[in-house]
This record gives C-alpha cells, structure tokens and sequence, in this order.
C-alpha cells in the first residue's frame, strides 16, 4: 500500500453551516485537495485530519442528510 503526505498546513478549514454558534463538537474540512477531503475536528485543530476520498465523502453527507438507515 503506498502512503503519500498531504500539506495541510495552508488549508482553509471550514465549519458546517449546521454548526452551533459556540463551535463546540464540529467536524470541518478544507476545500481545494481535488479528489479527497480533508476532515479534522474543530477541538483539536492541531491533531491529525483524515483525509476521505471525495465521492466516499459525498455519499456520507448525503446519507447523513437524509437520515439513512443505512449508514
């Protein structure tokens, strides 16, 4: 399996529009990483990210939208 690095250290960190106004217990990712997406929790800025293919990310935010059981 072949791992790569991703520079995440210029990322533009987004919050969900979901998100509480306190920003308490949010996931964001960052735009601009063609192909995947970057996901980091907003209490730990610093920690690690994942980094999700983007059509994987897609179906689980649709999925989430719609309350699929499935999930």
């Amino acid at each position: 399996m072949k791992r790569s690095t991703i520079d995440l250290n210029s990322a533009q960190w987004r919050k969900s529009s979901y998100s509480n106004g306190d920003g308490a217990d949010c996931v964001e990712v960052a735009d601009g990483f063609p192909g995947l997406v970057p996901v980091r929790d907003s209490k730990t800025p610093e920690g690690s990210a994942l980094i999700i293919p983007a059509a994987a990310w897609s179906r689980f935010v649709t999925a989430v939208k719609g309350d699929s059981p499935g999930l």
